[in-house]
């Protein structure tokens, strides 16, 4: 009977293991299937392209790519300045609606959650119009009060894609956040009240402790995500492609690769490798991270 019940759960889960395998598991065997071959030209490449087992030689071109290895390193960097901010930004909002009420709270959510409910494509597009100095507000503003700024400028690529980033992302990390306050005991906020503690002596001493673990979750999200990010720089490059070129991003090079040289190979190998640095680095992150949430 015990038997015949755990059968009939896991049931359950088959459509979830078939679309897993099929959309997670056969791309990756796939991709790492073709990045153990090499086309090549024969002669003065008249005679077509012949395909060629290279092993792991696609693998030693990647980690040579002087282009690869710093578009990662621009992102890691990038990464370590707008993660912290925005959740730091979403922490903030998920502990100024835990201090309303329920229903001041359930009104204030939902006006937070509109940016994450907006495609990317979209909200890159919105903010792309929104910086333009032809038919953007910001521009016109920043002239009032005497700034003389440009979205697209080098110095600015960066600062503009993270603006967008933070107000894209900040709800959706800060319903996770809002969500691990609501299980703290509120027995324990009586208590530090009538100890004489302050609103905001609870929130460092009892609240932010309690919702390290969803600030691990976020921040893993958040790395996987930036280590992949492709849209916003890809829509920026078409204002701005002096600035922004194809090997901005790590995807923007697999991209290109891929679509426009053609080389799916050494794209999937690529591929590989960036699902290989996001795995160590997730790891790493979860490592330094799990100690405290212990």
């Amino acid at each position: 009977m015990i038997r015949s019940q755990r059968w009939k759960g896991a049931a359950f889960t088959v459509p979830f293991q078939v679309g897993f395998v099929f959309l997670y598991l056969l791309p990756i065997g796939y991709a790492a299937y073709e990045s153990l071959f090499q086309e090549k030209q024969s002669g003065l490449g008249l005679g077509g392209a012949t395909r060629e087992f290279s092993g792991l030689d696609n693998y030693q071109l990647g980690l040579t790519d002087s282009a690869f290895m710093g578009s990662i390193l621009r992102v890691v960097l990038f990464a370590c300045v707008q993660i912290p901010f925005m959740l730091l930004v979403s922490l903030v909002l998920a502990l100024f609606l835990d201090a309303l009420t329920s229903k001041a709270a359930n009104r204030f959510r939902i006006v937070l959650l509109v940016p994450y409910m907006i495609p990317g494509v979209v909200a890159a597009i919105v903010w792309i119009n929104l910086y333009s100095p032809e038919v953007g507000p910001l521009t016109p503003i920043g002239d009032l009060f005497g700034f003389d700024w440009n979205f697209f400028a080098p110095s600015m690529v960066w600062p503009s894609i993270g603006n967008l980033l933070t107000w894209h992302g900040i709800g959706y990390n800060m319903v996770i956040i809002y969500s691990a306050l609501q299980g703290v005991p509120r027995e324990l906020f009586e208590a530090a009240r009538l100890d004489g503690a302050s609103e905001s002596r609870i929130a460092l001493s009892i609240k932010i402790p309690f919702v390290r673990g969803a600030l691990v979750l976020t921040g893993l999200l958040s790395i996987i995500q930036m280590l992949q990010i492709f849209n916003e720089p890809a829509l920026f490059r078409n204002i701005t492609p002096e600035t922004v070129d194809d090997s901005f991003t790590p995807i923007m090079i697999i991209y290109n690769q891929a679509f426009n040289a053609g080389n799916y190979p050494y794209a999937a190998a690529l591929s590989v490798l960036l699902a290989l640095i996001l795995g160590i680095a997730s790891l790493l992150f979860y490592r330094l991270t799990s100690k405290e949430v212990d």
